[in-house]
């Protein structure tokens, strides 16, 4: 199936020459902002790239790979723009990841120069990772680098605002836009370079499928190492006319509720994990400036689309789907077509195809192709190459549904079911199974092998009173069969989630293993 309505030039230019189009069409308006509260025109983010670019392009080479490592500001916004005003490629770099992995990161990108800031660190008491870290990179402080900043580059950066097609460094759609890391939900995170015209495209797609008013004003608690806070708190706005603020942290609830209003948010983009979180903390009056809320990266619970329909005066709550290797937005409710149970349509201009799986007698896996689909992944051994896709067609591992209209029902993952008994069982289907029983905690469930079924399934959950009988009970009542009902918990005072806010399976694994142990 392809969701046609795309303009076939969607994505045909580069980030910088994106951004600069953008302040051509909805004129020199503030665009980005954050917790400093000092806001920046398109203008003032074209010099500021440009002054800043220059500073990292005089000790890093053409077509490096820059690691950037900061929390969702106006500072990150700065640095990812300056590098490509000088044809530098960004590397985001989760800074929730842990040592090994942030490290494995950066060896499997080529990495050699760190972007990170004092301020952040501090803040984030993460001094002993970067100790770490400068083993094998070398840290930049952008405190330092803004410090030697003149009168020179200040005149520089002044002309480059006026005339930003004579100063910046000319680069093509299709060179790279971004290094990025998948979440590491299931395993080791892989790369992802995303191309230029990736990002656009998929910015495009977007603003085609939900027309984006530019007077309204996009709040971005995510990190840009995710994805989706890089295209969708960050690039989307920006080349849509939307001006964004930036927020560094989504686990400040409180004060995230209490600045929606504040700044006038229309628009709202976050995780299930960290929605329910909000809502809890929210008066019905924090959200009254919001137009609608996406929610993506995980399951939207009963609960949280409860909570917005009756606390929040009926907030529209579109949840949506995406993956790091398509930009990442793939499909998405719409305000005026929300259907719930479904993530959506696709987007304009995607290509998807369902293949049949065996032992899953519903959906298929579902692959897709399109103007945002990653050329394939990076190769761990080689920095320099990339595994390229059979036929352009990414295989996402999701088992969907997929209609005519082109909305998609999420079923599991691939490596998310079990084989009991000979039968296939969807481990997500039995996390909403339990979550139907106790909607007030989180919960996760997975599979380890067993001597006389092949397979048995663990619950891993925040509820102090769990218990197998109760679960057995309401699977019964609903007929549910037997074989969905976990027949070991292991309770646990806060579910493992990553810093995007997706639950960390490979954690919840190790918890399991311990707990088999004991």
């Amino acid at each position: 199936m392809l969701r046609p309505g795309l303009d076939p030039s969607a994505g045909e230019e580069s980030l910088f020459d994106a951004l600069i189009a953008a302040r051509t069409r909805f004129g020199d308006k503030e665009i980005v902002e954050d917790q400093d509260r000092k806001p920046l025109t398109y203008t003032g983010l074209i010099r500021a790239a440009f002054v800043l670019g220059r500073k990292i392009a005089a000790m890093t080479k053409p077509a490096e790979r820059v690691g950037i490592l900061l929390p969702a500001s106006m500072g990150v916004v700065v640095t990812f723009f300056g590098l490509h005003a000088f044809g530098r490629v960004p590397t985001m770099l989760n800074f929730t990841a842990g040592e090994r992995n942030i490290k494995a990161a950066i060896q499997a990108a080529g990495v050699k120069r760190i972007l990170t800031a004092r301020r952040f660190v501090e803040q984030a008491k993460i001094e002993d990772l970067i100790e770490e870290l400068s083993t094998v990179a070398e840290i930049v402080w952008l405190d330092d680098v803004r410090k030697t900043i003149g009168l020179q580059d200040k005149l520089f950066g002044l002309m480059a605002g006026l005339a930003p097609k004579r100063f910046r460094t000319p680069t093509k759609p299709g060179d790279p836009g971004v290094v990025l890391f998948t979440s590491g939900s299931f395993g080791a995170p892989k790369g992802v370079l995303l191309s230029q015209k990736n990002l656009v495209a998929n910015a495009r797609q977007i603003s085609t499928h939900i027309p984006l008013d530019p007077a309204w004003v996009m709040f971005n608690p995510l990190p840009t190492f995710h994805c989706f806070g890089l295209t969708g708190g960050v690039i989307l706005p920006v080349l849509s006319g939307l001006k964004t603020f930036q927020y560094p942290s989504p686990l400040h609830g409180k004060q995230i509720v209490a600045l929606l209003a504040e700044v006038n948010t229309a628009i709202l983009f976050a995780t299930d994990t960290f929605l329910n979180q909000w809502a809890r903390v929210a008066s019905p009056d924090d959200f009254r400036t919001l137009k609608f809320v996406v929610a993506g990266a995980e399951r939207v619970r009963d609960e949280t689309h409860h909570l917005f329909n009756t606390k929040f005066g009926g907030v529209k709550l579109l949840e949506g789907y995406g993956a790091t290797e398509a930009a990442p937005v793939v499909a998405v409710n719409h305000p005026d077509r929300n259907r719930p149970g479904t993530v959506g349509q696709l987007l304009p201009g995607i290509e998807a195809r369902v293949e049949p799986v065996e032992g899953i007698t519903e959906g298929g896996r579902l692959y897709l192709r399109g103007p945002n689909v990653m050329a394939g992944y990076m190769t761990p051994e080689d920095p320099t190459k990339v595994e390229p896709l059979e036929g352009g067609w990414h295989d996402t591992g999701d088992i969907v549904d997929l209609d005519p209209e082109g909305y998609i029902a999420i079923l599991g993952r691939v490596k998310r079911f079990a084989k009991i008994g000979g039968e296939m069982v969807s481990l997500s289907a039995v996390e909403g199974l339990v979550q139907s029983v106790w909607p007030d905690v989180r919960h996760a469930v997975i599979s380890i092998a067993d001597s006389r079924k092949g397979e048995k399934l663990v619950l891993v959950t925040e509820r102090k009173d769990a218990d197998v009988r109760e679960l057995a009970e309401w699977a019964r009542e609903h007929g549910a069969p037997e074989l969905a009902v976990p027949k070991k918990i292991v309770k646990v005072r806060e579910l493992p989630v990553l810093g995007t806010g997706k639950t960390d399976y490979v954690a919840i694994q190790s918890l399991v293993d311990l707990a088999e142990a004991a």
